[in-house]
């Protein structure tokens, strides 16, 4: 029998993720292969100490992402795989981002209970995050790699739970490097697709759109979807876009997608849905800690559906329902006759 967890147990969560991390960053799960191997093989491979390794794999075995064939002989779990960058799914780069960026910003949770501000806002550096950070390369890179790795997860369970085969043109506002969008076309081939993000996200976009062989039909276009977002499409989609910000910016950002729309487009919004009352559980804690985190970094905060049919009436778009795929929902929107 499972004995019952308590506070001593909780409050060391941030080992696990110490774990994990340290795990992605020897290249484990790749150095591993499919078979099991020797302490002393892979202390050769990932450039380890041995005996400091084997107490790594001893852990890693006790969450299920190693396991023990022998006294000296480890593999790689199908969870471990997900520490593969060629796994599928991967998160290894967002567990690389977890890792080094996220951990660190945590350490202030208490700064922004108290005050309620972001971890910016404390350091001065102003009310946008992604403006702030964005001159940071290396920041970039890992962040959009981090949200690459979630988006690729749930590109299957977007096209399962949402009819697109009337839409012509799918735009991704906030795109990133254009993976959600990528996987859409290469499912979808009657569609055109746009992804709509910052000019720095331009050359890794149209580099991948070449990749997967849709750059006849997929393309990024530049902008700012606090200023204005482009026409053309019959379809917007948001990923992991409108948590991010406050309820003020969300509605400019609703109210540029409604004017990018024609009439009775679609907005297709991909986000975690709060529940309205909270229990104990993996499924709300994912959701509260995702809330929290949107408290530290750039201050907006994950909403119940209560609160999303209210942006939605605040920016003249029909809430119509929402969808279950893991542990987003897909809520769709759709734009009124004028």
């Amino acid at each position: 029998m499972r004995r019952s967890e308590s506070i001593h147990d909780l409050v060391q969560s941030h080992r696990i993720t110490a774990v994990i991390y340290a795990a992605a960053k020897l290249n484990l799960a790749e150095a591993t292969g499919g078979e099991a191997k020797s302490v002393a093989e892979l202390a050769s491979l990932v450039s380890a100490n041995e005996s400091a390794l084997r107490r790594l794999l001893i852990a890693l075995t006790t969450l299920g992402i190693c396991r023990q064939e022998s006294l000296d002989r480890f593999a790689i779990t199908d969870l471990g795989r997900q520490l593969d960058r060629d796994g599928d799914p991967s998160f290894k780069d967002w567990v690389i981002f977890e890792g080094e960026m996220l951990m660190r910003s945590w350490g202030g949770l208490l700064d922004s209970v108290r005050t309620g501000a972001t971890a910016a806002q404390l350091r001065g550096d102003g009310d946008d995050r992604y403006a702030a950070a964005g001159v940071t390369p290396e920041w970039t890179r890992q962040f959009n790699a981090a949200m690459v790795s979630l988006t690729r997860s749930i590109v299957p369970k977007i096209i399962a739970s949402h009819d697109f085969a009337p839409a012509h043109i799918v735009m991704d506002v906030g795109g990133g490097t254009g993976e959600l969008i990528g996987g859409l076309l290469q499912h979808t081939p009657h569609l055109e697709g746009v992804a709509f993000d910052l000019v720095r996200c331009e050359a890794q976009a149209r580099a991948h759109f070449e990749q997967l062989g849709i750059a006849g039909r997929g393309r990024f276009v530049a902008g700012n979807f606090f200023e204005t977002i482009p026409r053309g499409a019959d379809t917007i989609l948001m990923k992991s876009i409108l948590h991010n910000w406050k309820d003020d910016r969300c509605e400019t950002i609703l109210r540029n997608c409604r004017d990018a729309l024609p009439a009775s487009g679609t907005l297709i919004v991909i986000e975690r849905i709060m529940p309205e009352r909270v229990t104990a559980g993996p499924e709300n804690r994912s959701c509260a800690m995702s809330d929290l985190n949107m408290l530290r970094g750039p201050g907006g905060r994950e909403r119940t559906e209560t609160e999303y049919r209210k942006l939605a009436a605040s920016a003249d778009f029909t809430f119509i329902g929402t969808k279950d795929i893991g542990i987003f929902s897909l809520i769709q929107f759709r734009k009124g006759e004028n």
